[in-house]
């Protein structure tokens, strides 16, 4: 049970408690206003032992401690504490996806608005997370056609005699040709900027008054344009849900329950409109309800996900004014936390909580279908256990070179990204796929061996060859029989995919619409790409460290500085001395010295 040592030692003052395991695994990180009177409750619990809290103090070997001078210091400590342990009963608030931004590049001369999986302190705007990705690509299509920017890549522009395709089709108003009106570039940014900002009314009537500007001055043309872009925008706004009468920034928290787990929806709001969505599925948290809330909005309030002006909550959290506090601290503007009863933003709250009990009937339906799918399996691929997890193996080489297993598992029907891994090749040189094969599963078998995480089904992808192989190395491990085994293979078209059962002489042959082989396809697919992905990054960065590295003053920072500034290792070749000056930490000589060295070579091979 829990230390009662840990008393003697325990002081009176806020602060933040770790309790650790006996091979020091951080279990859980609390905080507390008196460290000693929260330590005490522990120690003096005496709650059903089947509770998950007596579960949890059952493996508490020991407890350490760290005194801040406030609660509120305390708070921020817990979430940093919380965020770099991962401890087995705290909230984690896992979310598979990785939402991406729009970043518009302001710190450019030209600038340009792009995708961008995360946020970097590169000095540009960026707009999100966007939950709906085709929501994004939606508004990024918009943009194009309304305000046109250029879309090279680059921070500097490489000037052309003649500009690209983008500007004969209105795409881009062609400032790498030195024509372009800079004025109307940069007015084209601000409108951008205005329309991601959700400013879609003041957008409209700023065009609609230099429409008007425009046609008393005769310039019918731009006029026309301008009416054209009123329109577009229009037709936008009209398929936004309004979602309040006003035109604040709010986040709407929602919550459920349904026996031990919890779900959480967030309604994000900005300028009046529905702007995007998270939901989050907790299957056992620990604690009650408002401290649950309370670990959940100090969880998500990170870097990644700006403070509005208000946030609307169904119930009081715990440490309801010490968590306000804290998020005005971080704000630039003031934040409100409210707790409404009646009105618009009571029926806002009542929305977000039918989201959050949606995530329940949408885990129920996935639930149902992925029994149907594995009994299914089961039947057709004579299975002796229910394939829950299932692992898939692909080796990807040129000729044996930048060699990488890469290994993918999935979980009742869903990628467990968490538990995709790759794997350098050690000890084979040369092409030899079978080899390869034989190291990366050994290597993952003996882990699963030592950790207990086997999967239930592995799926080698290959015919009898490599499935042979696959066995070898289960049967010298003493596995063979402790998992499920399937090889899948491609063979000519008019036969399609073909399944490979151990001791079975002929393969499992199942139609192509069959939702058990589309299953398994998409499982091996994914080992593909995952590797494909992971190897050509590998030759990439094989190439350039062969060329770039050769030439002496050239370290790894002027390396990623080249790249950045110029983009691709091919236009850094073709540089001009000029170009490769304008990158930082390159000088006359060094920007002469790679010029010529490309040059040298360029002829060489000529």
């Amino acid at each position: 049970m829990f230390p009662k040592s840990t008393l003697s030692s325990a002081s009176h003052s806020p602060g933040v408690y770790m309790m650790l395991s006996e091979k020091s695994a951080v279990l859980y990180v609390g905080k507390a206003k008196n460290l000693f009177k929260r330590l005490s409750s522990y120690v003096h619990f005496s709650g059903s032992r089947h509770s998950k809290t007596s579960v949890m103090l059952s493996h508490v070997k020991k407890v350490d401690t760290i005194i801040t001078n406030t609660e509120k210091e305390a708070l921020i400590l817990e979430a940093s504490l919380i965020k770099k342990h991962k401890p087995k009963y705290n909230i984690i608030l896992r979310d598979d996806k990785n939402y991406p931004y729009i970043k518009v590049t302001v710190q450019e001369e030209w600038p340009r608005v792009l995708m961008a999986r995360r946020k970097t302190r590169d000095k540009a705007r960026y707009f999100g997370p966007y939950s709906s990705t085709s929501a994004m690509w939606t508004t990024l299509k918009l943009i194009s056609a309304l305000f046109p920017l250029r879309n090279c890549k680059g921070i500097s522009l490489k000037k052309r005699s003649r500009p690209c395709l983008n500007r004969q089709i209105g795409k881009c108003l062609a400032p790498c040709s030195g024509s372009a009106d800079r004025n109307l570039y940069q007015e084209n940014v601000k409108h951008i900027i205005m329309l991601l900002e959700g400013r879609n009314h003041d957008l409209i009537a700023t065009l609609k008054t230099r429409m008007e500007e425009s046609s008393k001055l005769l310039n019918f043309e731009k006029a026309a344009l301008l009416r054209d872009q009123i329109s577009a925008l229009s037709k936008t706004l009209e398929k936004q849900l309004i979602s309040a009468s006003h035109n604040k920034d709010q986040d709407i928290f929602g919550f459920a329950r349904q026996g031990a787990a919890v779900t959480l929806a967030i309604l994000l709001i900005r300028n009046g409109l529905i702007n995007g969505s998270r939901t989050f599925f907790l299957p056992d948290p620990y604690g009650e309800d408002q401290a649950i809330l309370s670990q959940v909005i100090n969880q998500f309030y990170t870097d990644k996900n700006a403070v509005p002006g208000e946030i609307l909550l169904p119930f009081e959290p715990s440490d309801f004014t010490l968590i306000e506090e804290h998020l005005n601290d971080s704000s630039p503007t003031k934040v409100y936390l409210k707790i409404p009863r009646r009105g618009n933003n009571h029926n806002l709250i009542n929305m977000a909580n039918t989201n959050a009990l949606q995530v329940f009937a949408e885990k129920e339906k996935k639930k149902k279908s992925w029994l149907s799918l594995s009994t299914t399996m089961q039947k057709k691929l004579h299975l002796t256990r229910s394939p829950d997890r299932i692992e898939c193996l692909d080796i990807s080489n040129i000729s044996g070179k930048q060699a990488v297993g890469s290994l993918v598992s999935f979980h009742r029907g869903e990628p467990d990204k968490g538990s995709f891994r790759h794997y350098r090749i050690k000890t084979i040189d040369g092409p030899n796929d079978y080899a390869m094969m034989k190291e990366v599963l050994e290597r993952r078998l003996k882990k699963g061996l030592e950790e207990e995480n086997l999967p239930d089904l592995f799926v080698v992808d290959g015919g009898k060859g490599q499935l042979g192989m696959a066995l070898t190395v289960a049967k010298d491990l003493g596995i063979k029989d402790h998992l499920d085994w399937i090889g899948i293979a491609k063979e000519k078209q008019e036969e399609g995919e073909k399944l490979y059962k151990p001791g079975r002489k002929n393969p499992i042959l199942l139609p192509s619409h069959n939702p058990v082989l589309l299953y398994l396809m998409r499982i091996r697919d994914e080992s593909h790409r995952f590797g494909i992905t992971f190897h050509r990054k590998l030759r990439k960065k094989a190439t350039l460290t062969s060329e770039l590295d050769t030439i002496p003053g050239i370290g790894v920072e002027k390396k990623k500085q080249l790249l950045k500034q110029l983009g691709s290792l091919k236009r850094i070749k073709k540089a001009s001395v000029k170009e490769l000056m304008v990158t930082e930490g390159i000088g006359p000589e060094l920007a002469k010295e790679i010029h010529t060295f490309f040059q040298y070579h360029q002829k060489a091979t000529d």
